[in-house]
């Protein structure tokens, strides 16, 4: 899907289609009942945590409960279809990212355009990912593993947390930047791919530090690289894949948007919130230890990322010809 730069001030203008009067009042009396944030993944994993994180110090800030509804199915896609549909009140919020930015690609027959239909209002966080391998891999470092992939082709198995993941296309992403042939093995999740990982039926896996780390920790993986574009505080030590591969990243990011032609005056507030949130030293504490960078700021800079990673992972979807689960 070619994504036309001017989604972008279409964005940002997205609330001029209300009278102003109504809008303005609107954000006054904001919120009088509780306000929904949509999380298209289950209970227990990273978005539905972030989102419960935000959520809380919302209810708290604001006065009034954050629900926090797990619609989950499509990648995330139900979610988001559901929160496009909504009406564009401030009401119905939703946990938006990468997921969204490689689904606009990946599924080609969706019933909305994410871009076009939602309004950015902050980005929260971009978390780290880590290469892994089996301790059975001769490789201790990136180039000895592109190495070992190049001597081996088909031989290693790289596992995912799904089809279109993050953790997927950073494999992918991988494969072809370094020109190595890793065969794709797609489980139901986190558990599993690490399950797979550790007991050898698979090689190689992309995949958060949280989830990953304590199991690096007790010998039972071997750690080779971040994804990331700049130094880990967490992981100072650590090599980066784009150090051997330059241009190479591979983060998780997550914000928050609402349907198109929300009043402006209401993201505003909302965005303001948010970056209060994202500004107290415990919230950042939080969220640096579990290997996120926090982002914030205004929301054209969050719909900037979910464009140039929708652009950045199309191209990724459309290189290698990805389907759907």
């Amino acid at each position: 899907m070619k994504l036309p730069r001017r989604a972008f001030l279409h964005l940002a203008a997205g609330a001029v289609a209300l009278p102003a009067t109504s809008r303005t009042a609107r954000a006054q009396a904001y919120p009088t009942k509780p306000v929904k944030l949509i999380v298209g993944f289950g209970v227990g994993g990273a978005p539905d945590i972030l989102s419960r994180l935000i959520g809380q110090s919302m209810s708290e800030r604001l006065g009034r409960p954050f629900v926090i509804e797990n619609r989950t199915g499509a990648g995330g896609n139900i979610a988001a279809e559901m929160v496009v549909k909504a009406l564009p009140d401030g009401y119905t919020l939703l946990l938006a990212g990468s997921p969204n930015a490689i689904n606009a690609t990946l599924y080609d027959k969706l019933n909305f355009n994410f871009i076009r239909d939602t309004t950015p209002v902050v980005g929260i966080a971009n978390a780290l990912n880590l290469l892994l391998v089996n301790p059975s891999v001769p490789a201790k470092t990136v180039p000895e593993l592109i190495a070992h992939a190049k001597a081996n082709p088909g031989k290693l198995n790289m596992a995912s947390i799904g089809i279109g993941s993050v953790p997927h296309m950073a494999g992918e992403l991988f494969k072809m930047r370094a020109g190595v042939d890793l065969v794709h093995v797609p489980y139901r999740g986190a558990l599993e791919a690490l399950t797979a990982l550790i007991g050898g039926q698979v090689q190689v896996l992309f995949l958060s530090m949280l989830a990953s780390m304590p199991h690096v920790l007790a010998g039972k993986l071997r750690l080779l690289a971040v994804t990331t574009g700049v130094r880990s505080d967490l992981l100072p030590d650590v090599s980066r894949v784009d150090k051997f591969l330059p241009g190479y990243e591979a983060t998780t990011s997550w914000g928050i948007s609402v349907p198109r032609n929300s009043p402006a005056k209401i993201v505003d507030l909302l965005n303001k919130e948010i970056n209060a949130i994202l500004a107290d030293g415990m919230i950042r504490k939080h969220l640096h230890d579990e290997g996120a960078t926090v982002l914030g700021g205004p929301p054209a800079d969050f719909g900037k990322l979910i464009a140039e990673e929708t652009e950045k992972w199309g191209k990724v979807v459309r290189a290698v010809n990805l389907k759907p689960e």
